[in-house]
């Protein structure tokens, strides 16, 4: 026969239950807990790089490539078809200005500029001659001139006679229109020969003019050649360092061949290109900051290309200081234009993590000590050193800058 249970063991029984409820569902929560845990996984803090969101200013920039090259450089050319027959300089050395570089075989040249010589010289007595021939030949015009003038003037004076003695009963109509017609006719042939000296003398003066031009032709063309000779006596243009030189005694070069190079290493800039798309961005004098190894060298942009050239324009810039110690010619610099300075605006410090340029991405912020967590940020414009973050972060964040596309989940404990 079955009993009443009594008030203590209903309770005792009832926190018997109890504990068979909860200690399997704490497990199970501690297990879990423990498993979200593992699956979270770490991150060793030395791995992370990390930059700290702040309130500052950044300059927009648009990003070109160059290389740097010396600030001034000049590539010496052969004026000339010849063979080298001496030189006087090597690679890397120093010259001044009017330094002998190297010798061309000038003996054709000279003798060509020997036969302008002569062939000018026989253009001279060519117009002397011909300016004599001219003055005998108007002399002798002249003289016809004046006596036909004396004749016309007899014939004159025969007219006036013949009149005269018609008007006393002497003579007769006549004769009197024979003298009138015999002066007529001497007064139009001296009108012929003063218009034939008229011309002879614009005709001769436009002859002797013709010859004179081709003696002027002749002596441009003389004086080219003897500057192209000079030219050839290949010298350097100014103090600087020779970088380039042929080093083979009877090489032939053509005319127009680079034979020596010199340039400045004491003082450089960039040469760059940009895409055409971005080309509007680009004008004379504007800002600029070139970045070589781990080095930023703030310059000035000049030279912008009028056109493009497979999809690219070209343009220079000069560095603020030219003489910077770390620089050499042939070094890879990444340049930033500048376009826009923004002045207070929430910025990040820039790393691999802007890969695409403005627009939404997912990066990994330290909020809570200890541990990073994936959030959505929405980022701006950028310079060289700074990102403009639009949303998503506030000051005093620290943010992972370093590549962290291998770490596929949301949050990671951070190990110190």
């Amino acid at each position: 026969m079955d009993r009443e249970l009594t008030k203590e063991e209903i309770s005792r029984n009832r926190r018997r239950l109890l504990l068979r409820i909860c200690i399997p569902v704490g497990a199970v929560v501690a297990l879990g807990a423990i498993g979200l845990s593992l699956a979270r996984g770490s991150v060793n803090r030395r791995e992370l790089f990390q930059g700290t969101v702040d309130t500052g200013s950044i300059e927009s920039t648009i990003q070109a490539s160059g290389k740097v090259v010396p600030g001034f450089e000049e590539i010496i050319t052969s004026p000339i078809a010849s063979r080298v027959v001496e030189i006087y300089g090597h690679a890397g050395e120093q010259v001044e200005a009017g330094t002998p570089l190297l010798r061309l075989d000038l003996e054709d040249t000279e003798a060509e500029i020997n036969k302008q010589r002569d062939a000018r010289q026989k253009q001279v007595y060519a117009i002397e001659q011909q300016e004599l021939a001219n003055a005998t030949e108007l002399t002798n015009l002249e003289m016809e001139i004046k006596v036909k003038e004396m004749a016309v003037n007899r014939l004159e004076a025969e007219v006036e006679n013949e009149k005269r003695l018609d008007a006393l009963g002497s003579g007769t109509g006549d004769r009197v229109r024979e003298a009138e017609l015999a002066y007529k006719t001497g007064v139009i042939q001296l009108e012929q020969l003063r218009s034939r000296l008229e011309n002879e003398r614009r005709m001769r003066d436009a002859a002797i003019k013709g010859q004179r031009l081709d003696l002027s032709i002749s002596d441009r063309n003389l004086s080219t050649k003897l500057r192209t000779l000079e030219s050839a006596r290949l010298k350097s243009p100014r103090a600087a360092t020779l970088t380039y030189i042929v080093n083979s005694l009877g090489q032939q070069v053509s005319a127009g061949e680079k034979v020596a190079v010199i340039a400045d290493l004491t003082s450089f800039k960039v040469d760059a290109e940009i895409s055409e798309s971005n080309s509007r961005l680009l004008s004379a004098g504007g800002k600029a900051s070139v970045k070589v190894a781990k080095n930023v060298y703030p310059g000035t942009v000049i030279n912008v290309s009028p056109v493009a050239n497979h999809g690219a324009v070209t343009f220079s810039v000069v560095f603020d200081d030219t003489t910077a110690v770390n620089l050499r010619s042939g070094l890879a610099a990444d340049v930033f234009v500048v376009r826009e300075v923004k002045d207070d605006v929430l910025r990040l410090p820039i790393g691999p993590y802007y890969s695409r340029g403005a627009g939404t991405y997912e990066l990994f912020v330290e909020r809570n000590p200890g541990e990073i967590e994936k959030m959505e940020v929405k980022l701006g414009d950028a310079g060289y050193n700074y990102v403009e973050v639009k949303s998503g972060l506030r000051p005093g964040d620290k943010v992972v800058l370093g590549d962290m596309s291998a770490y596929k989940g949301r949050k990671y404990r951070i190990k110190d």
